[in-house]
């Protein structure tokens, strides 16, 4: 734990403890000038001082570390203790006691919880004053470690107030972040896609109809790179992945998904068997994206020469969705990569994303309370995604 100089009385000020302490010290010892002390190896500073005896010292100001038996206390690490100045053996021709004018003196170390060095607990007075019993020395190293521990609580305290202060200004910085990020990629691609389907729709010729089709099919694969690029900033950097359930029919969105994908793979099958008949509660949005993914995975490292299948049932209360293709199979170690973030398999196709897809779709499944699992042998490789649907 570390103290920074110049902020120890205004810690001091917080820790109501410490003015009773040094007061009772006063009342059962009779020294009547008690600080506690800051010191370091150059400096001595009085963080919280009762003076019954006009010492003229306050709280934040300082003496000369050179001039004062606290830096003793700090190099041994043993408390300096006199009765007596004028009697005591070691310390009757000291130049401390004859500078500051006392004739009875204590010091205790004060340490924090990691064992460190903090300061000292000191009294003075102009007078003899016994000390030296079991009683009194007891008292004050209990105090002195009392100091300690509240002071090692504030100190925990404060750090921990500035770690909070600091997470919540990462939060902030990191949901602008992920707001500007998506405001600024998909704008200018949305412009690209208005402007591109106005050229297919006006276009007189073949040519630019093929490469208008081709734009805009490049389009909708770079959409949805945005989409999982911005959800994995969410669920990683921002607030979490969240969903907005609602009930609607499954048909459609599937559908929507299909012809999509139907244009952007044309030499792709892909058939589809629906037997939902009623509405399902879930982010269509959110389905739509995870279904894109899976069918596009499919595509990826399917066999042409096959039909992807898309699969929908309900199964108690759950909906189950299936996304099928024939093609090597998954291998064991692969798998438990799948479902991490940029993790690419080999394929022989363009179109391999950023290696979000699949990470993404395993977190809206998550989001929604469901799963998303992965089967796969010579013949088939399927994924099944399961949402908890009463």
């Amino acid at each position: 734990m570390h103290v920074e100089t110049g902020e120890e009385v205004t810690i001091f000020e917080k820790i109501a403890a410490v003015p009773r302490i040094l007061e009772v010290i006063c009342r059962t010892t009779g020294m009547g000038f008690v600080t506690v002390a800051r010191v370091t190896e150059n400096r001595w500073v009085a963080c919280q001082v009762l003076d019954t005896i006009h010492f003229g010292l306050k709280a934040g100001e300082e003496l000369d570390i050179t001039t004062t038996l606290c830096q003793q206390v700090r190099q041994c690490s043993e408390p300096v203790v006199i009765e007596n100045v004028e009697t005591d053996p070691v310390y009757a021709e000291h130049a401390t006691p004859a500078m500051y004018g006392f004739q009875s003196y204590v010091s205790m170390p004060i340490r924090l919880g990691d064992g460190s060095f903090f300061g000292t607990l000191c009294a003075i007075h102009p007078h003899p004053v016994r000390l030296k019993t079991p009683e009194t020395l007891g008292m004050l190293e209990l105090f002195a470690e009392l100091i300690g521990l509240h002071l090692d609580n504030h100190l925990k305290l404060i750090e921990s107030e500035a770690s909070l202060s600091d997470e919540r200004s990462t939060a902030k910085l990191r949901e602008e972040f992920i707001a500007v990020l998506g405001h600024d990629l998909r704008n200018p691609l949305a412009s690209i896609k208005a402007g591109t389907a106005s050229i297919l729709r006006s276009a007189e010729d073949a040519r630019t109809s093929n490469i208008a089709q081709l734009m805009l099919n490049s389009i909708g694969r770079m959409e949805s790179m945005i989409s999982n690029v911005l959800d994995f900033a969410r669920g990683r950097l921002g607030s979490g992945l969240a969903v907005e359930p609602q009930s609607r029919e499954l048909q459609p969105t599937v559908m929507q998904v299909v012809e999509e994908l139907r244009t952007a793979a044309p030499v792709h099958r892909i058939e589809t068997d629906i037997q939902v008949h009623r509405p399902v509660r879930c982010d269509h949005y959110k389905l739509a994206q995870v279904l894109s993914n899976l069918v596009g995975n499919a595509v990826a490292h399917g066999n042409d020469a096959e039909p992807i299948r898309i699969v929908a049932a309900l199964e108690g209360n759950e909906l189950a969705i299936s996304v099928s293709n024939a093609g090597e199979p998954v291998p064991e170690a692969v798998k438990k990569q799948l479902f991490e973030p940029f993790y690419r398999r080999k394929s022989g196709t363009s179109l391999q994303g950023l290696g979000l897809g699949l990470y993404i779709s395993a977190e809206i499944a998550r989001a929604h309370g469901g799963t998303l699992d992965v089967v796969s042998d010579e013949t088939l490789t399927t994924f099944t995604l399961r949402l908890p649907n009463a």
